[in-house]
């Protein structure tokens, strides 16, 4: 079957605010991000890809930007199946006031269990990411051949969650999965199971220096964001 590459999107300006940005409009890729966006298209240099796969949101689009621009004869589509988790109330609001939360402990530890409030359960969200992955497999390989490649722009959560499916890890461990703005993550899938080949690759080591502790060091070490840049990494 296919292989997939996921993308994360660069760094945005809720990731350098301490956002759990969701859904919320106007959230966009902060210098840095844009930064890392730019670097995208050496990065995947000599890998062909059969198509591209976006979040429909504007952080996705904007880090795929420069790497279309360097092909533009790749075809872009986009998929709301892949979008980020729905926050629900929680959107928008400060990681730090997120962290006392009684739910925040059960995103964190038994996250098959969270839903949250006026958004969807994070077993919700996986279920329709790996349902949007297994379509699109099967539409590379039938378009291309075994030996397709594609690749989605997507959000954290999204793609730990993918992960954690292709590992076979129950959703309750995917918490244990780190993946940093613009990494890559590869997976080729066959008939009988998955094999990750990439995980969270941006090519930089530094986030393996230790750093100084601050009173927001938990919200930033998530530099995924809670959940992804979401609510996984308080």
């Amino acid at each position: 079957m296919a292989t997939l590459i996921l993308v994360r999107h660069g760094r945005s300006t809720a990731n350098t605010a301490g956002l759990l940005a969701g859904w919320t409009p106007g959230v966009t890729l902060d210098e840095r991000g844009a930064e890392q966006a730019a670097a995208l298209p050496g990065r995947l240099a000599g890998v062909p890809l059969a198509a591209a796969v976006t979040s429909p949101l504007e952080r996705c689009r904007e880090t795929l930007a420069p790497l279309l621009a360097a092909r533009p004869e790749l075809e872009l589509h986009t998929d709301e199946r892949i979008g980020e988790c729905h926050y629900g109330d929680w959107s928008g609001r400060k990681l730090s006031e997120l962290a006392d939360e009684p739910l925040m402990k059960i995103v964190q530890q038994h996250p098959s269990a969270a839903a949250f409030p006026g958004g969807e359960s994070m077993r919700a969200m996986q279920a329709r990411a790996v349902d949007a992955v297994r379509d699109w497999n099967a539409r590379i390989e039938e378009e291309h051949g075994s030996d397709g490649v594609f690749l989605m722009c997507s959000h954290g959560d999204i793609i730990k969650s993918l992960v954690a499916d292709a590992l076979g890890m129950h959703l309750d461990l995917f918490q244990r999965i780190h993946v940093d703005p613009c990494s890559v993550t590869a997976i080729r899938y066959t008939a009988t199971r998955p094999f990750l080949f990439r995980l969270g690759d941006t090519g930089d080591f530094g986030s393996l220096v230790p750093r100084p502790a601050t009173p927001d060091k938990a919200v930033e070490d998530g530099g995924n964001a809670v959940v992804g840049g979401g609510a996984g990494a308080v």
